[in-house]
């Protein structure tokens, strides 16, 4: 377990780049992945969550834990199908039930996501359509969901996945009716309809595949050439243990999005191994996959936060997708903290002195 230890202490060690601000964390017994963020400068460490959890004692305990979680990203119940499942008939009974327990608890509520070409009412993926049919539709779905939950979000994924791996455009019926106009056009009807969200564009190996990245460079360019509001990018950093990039290089990714003026996020963060059962070793690697993304958003100064996608291996999305892989969380199925959860929660074990700026 010497490389555990050595992966605790570099996590913060590494980010130290001058001595402009200094920050020090102390031991104290209560604090978590949350506080320990806030302490460093971030706004929140948070999680996945949806109503499925919402029975399961252990995992509640956990999540409502203000120290170790400050943001919730609702998994599937504000997305198109379940927000408007017909045309006109909008239901946020599922989502409603998530942004109260957030609220009740004082934490905070990442919105996730509407133009997207996953999850869609048949009404939406079947239907013919002109550019002004379609048009309307998708300003009658943002304008219904973000105002439902307006002055709720710290933030919404407004659109998501446009790219394929070349970072050319992603076919979907938006883009076959609209072309990359459906993009502006999205981010624009966002931010008439809550002004106070931030307004992301959401995707998925940006932090791998550097030709996906151009392509999201140019949907920022994109909705900024068109003199509309775009906040900021999320990496949803859905990770294979042993092929993460380095913090180095993870951190360089970041600060090309920073470098146009958004803020970006770690928004879907998971690590799944390739293949079952896992060894030793294949945990430590995972524990340094961790420690390189969380690291990463503590050495970019517009890196706000970082959500994980579940914490608990019991409600990962990673088996059911992708068989014969997994274990991609912080913690067991059984809630037991693994090498990982410990090597990112590590720098409490003592003192540190860190930069967190320029």
């Amino acid at each position: 377990m010497e490389r555990l230890s050595y992966l605790r202490a570099r996590l913060f060690r590494e980010a130290v780049v001058g001595d402009e601000t200094l920050i020090i964390v102390e031991d104290k017994g209560g604090e978590g992945l949350h506080s320990l963020m806030v302490a460093a400068g971030k706004l929140y460490f948070g999680t996945a969550m949806d109503t499925k959890n919402f029975n399961d004692t252990a995992y509640q305990a956990i999540s409502t834990n203000q120290n170790e979680f400050g943001m919730f990203t609702p998994e599937n119940s504000q997305k198109w199908d379940a927000t408007e499942p017909q045309q006109g008939q909008f239901s946020f009974t599922q989502a409603d039930a998530v942004a109260m327990k957030v609220k009740s608890n004082g934490q905070l509520l990442r919105c996730h996501t509407l133009t997207w070409h996953s999850q869609l009412p048949s009404f939406v993926s079947t239907g013919t359509w002109t550019r002004e049919t379609l048009t309307a539709v998708i300003t009658a779905h943002i304008t219904n969901v973000m105002t439902h939950y307006a002055a709720q979000c710290y933030a919404w994924d407004v659109v998501n996945e446009a790219l394929n791996e070349n970072g050319t455009f992603r076919s979907s019926v938006f883009l076959s009716t609209l072309g990359p106009d459906y993009i502006p056009l999205s981010f624009s009807v966002a931010a008439a309809a809550d002004p106070r969200a931030k307004l992301y564009y959401n995707d998925f190996n940006l932090e791998t595949t550097p030709a996906k990245a151009d392509g999201a460079v140019a949907i920022v360019k994109l909705v900024q050439g068109a003199g509309v509001k775009i906040d900021g990018v999320g990496f949803q950093a859905h990770l294979n243990v042993g092929q993460t990039p380095s913090r180095a290089q993870l951190a360089a990714t970041l600060g090309r999005f920073t470098a146009l003026g958004v803020e970006v996020a770690y928004t879907e963060l998971d690590v799944k191994h390739p293949k079952l059962p896992t060894s030793e070793a294949d945990r430590e690697q995972q524990a340094a996959d961790y420690v390189a993304a969380v690291g990463s958003c503590l050495d970019v100064e517009g890196c706000v936060g970082v959500t994980v996608w579940q914490f608990t291996d019991r409600y990962s999305w990673v088996p059911g997708t992708f068989p014969g892989t997994g274990e991609a969380c912080l913690m067991t199925e059984d809630y037991v903290k693994k090498p990982a959860y410990e090597a990112v929660e590590g720098w409490r074990e003592q003192q540190h002195r860190w930069t967190v700026g320029n």
